[in-house]
């Protein structure tokens, strides 16, 4: 029993079905966690916090108390001012 080529090699056809199956793999959803995402019942006292960008870039936890209560000055501002407001130059 003599083996010829065709049965040793594979073409890129036989290829073609192996990377297609390889590429719908993530769509199947094989990595999703059996685990429940928990969720956290804050507590009376308990105050919640929201993280804001600061003028120097740097990130300040807030309580959402107080930016209820904050006066709003502009409310949708334009890229241009954004950039102005944190100190950079167009």
């Amino acid at each position: 029993m003599t083996k010829t080529k065709k049965e040793t090699s594979i073409s890129r056809r036989g290829i073609l079905p192996i990377l297609g199956g390889g590429l719908l793999l993530p769509l199947l959803g094989f990595g999703r966690s059996t685990i429940p995402e928990t969720t956290f019942i804050a507590e009376e006292g308990a105050e919640e916090y929201q993280t804001l960008l600061k003028p120097d870039g740097t990130a300040v936890k807030v309580r959402v108390s107080a930016l209820k209560n904050a006066k709003i000055i502009e409310k949708n501002i334009s890229n241009k001012s954004f950039l102005n407001w944190l100190g950079r130059k167009l």
